[in-house]
């Protein structure tokens, strides 16, 4: 890791970021959540997989947590239809007339 001077040291960053990857169109969509603090990815959320990994002791906590959530995991499960299609609309037939 970097070395960082103590100015820096009581620095905190968390990043949350969310991926489609689609195939042949809208034909099969993946949908892919990450959760990173520190530039540690520490949970993620994969469509393909179905449920939440942890990497990280902490991430397996939050991990193990939301697996046992049927809220969460529904909408979850959902984001590849109500978060990715939705956008591949909005922005599929735009990029694809350039």
């Amino acid at each position: 890791p970097p070395d960082l001077c103590p100015a820096h040291t009581e620095v905190f960053q968390w990043m949350g970021k969310r991926e489609c990857h689609f195939i042949n169109g809208t034909e099969k969509v993946r949908y892919v959540e990450r959760h990173i603090y520190n530039r540690e990815l520490y949970v993620m959320f994969d469509s393909d997989v179905g449920h939440f990994v942890g990497f990280t002791p902490y991430g397996e906590i939050q991990a193990w947590c939301c697996n046992r959530d049927p809220v969460i995991m529904e909408r979850r499960r959902a984001e590849a239809d109500s978060y990715c299609r939705h956008y591949y609309e909005l922005f599929a037939q735009p990029l694809m007339e350039r």
